[in-house]
């Protein structure tokens, strides 16, 4: 079973995947290998990739862990929900909006789009977004809500953030001035583990990929676990192996020696 992130270790940071990625994960399918797409993307994002790489079975963990999709090509939209973590966002968001006024926030709508107090930048969110007031977010449970600061750095961003120690729920910075925030206790890992059990996939024979800190539970987990070159440290230093960076498909080689 081979767990993969998907933004910076199968796609670019412009959502671009190479043929060459493309055609090796084809061949990895292919030699029996349960592949398992586990994101921080919304459920709606991490359907585009599945159906860009075609896959038609399996498992996909979605909004870093929340939301377990189980594919099957005979069902109407192709996957069916099988497991859903929800919590009440409004805590966090009060003390997040006293720290970062100026800060877009977005609650997944599942399968739908997001919520949103104001629009994103433009590629950052998929599917439909519906303008909503700051007090309706606060009263729709969520899966993943994401907050997004464009005009602050990821050091400053980052910096508030911990400032603000959000207690109750489990978080994560991301590339940019982003937060993650997810149920407490959900990671990918969270729902990774109950997959591999439903799969009858042994322990050591797992692997993980990832580039980001919503990733280090997930390298935790696998028994083998690969960090994108272009991690940070704390990436790495939670991997067994460095890979190249995504700019350079440094995914690739590690899904060849699983076939070769």
């Amino acid at each position: 079973m081979v767990a993969l992130d998907i933004d910076g270790t199968i796609v670019d940071f412009d959502g671009k995947m190479t043929d060459r990625m493309r055609e090796t994960i084809h061949r990895v399918v292919e030699a029996g290998v349960e592949v398992v797409l586990a994101t921080g993307r919304s459920l709606l994002g991490t359907r585009h990739v599945i159906d860009e790489l075609g896959l038609s079975h399996g498992w996909a963990v979605s909004s870093n862990g929340a939301i377990t999709t189980r594919l099957d090509a005979s069902l109407p939209d192709g996957y069916e929900i099988s497991d859903t973590v929800m919590f009440d966002p409004e805590p966090a968001l009060r003390v997040l909006r006293d720290e970062l006024p100026e800060a877009f926030i977005a609650v997944e709508d599942v399968g739908r789009g997001h919520l949103v107090t104001a629009p994103f930048p433009p590629g950052e969110l998929t599917g439909p977004i519906r303008v909503v007031d700051f007090e309706e977010l606060c009263a729709t449970p969520a899966t993943r809500v994401a907050i997004r600061s464009p005009q602050h750095s990821r050091d400053d961003f980052a910096a508030a953030v911990e400032r603000i120690g959000l207690q109750g729920v489990s978080y994560a910075v991301g590339w940019a001035s982003w937060l993650d925030i997810n149920p407490l206790g959900v990671s990918k890992a969270s729902a990774l583990e109950p997959v591999r059990t439903r799969l009858g996939v042994a322990p050591e024979r797992t692997v993980a990929a990832g580039d980001g800190t919503n990733d280090l539970e997930m390298l935790s987990w696998a028994h083998l676990s690969a960090s994108m070159g272009q991690g940070p440290a704390a990436v790495h230093a939670a991997a067994d192996l460095r890979l190249d960076s995504i700019d350079n498909d440094g995914l690739i080689p590690l899904l060849e020696a699983l076939i070769d």
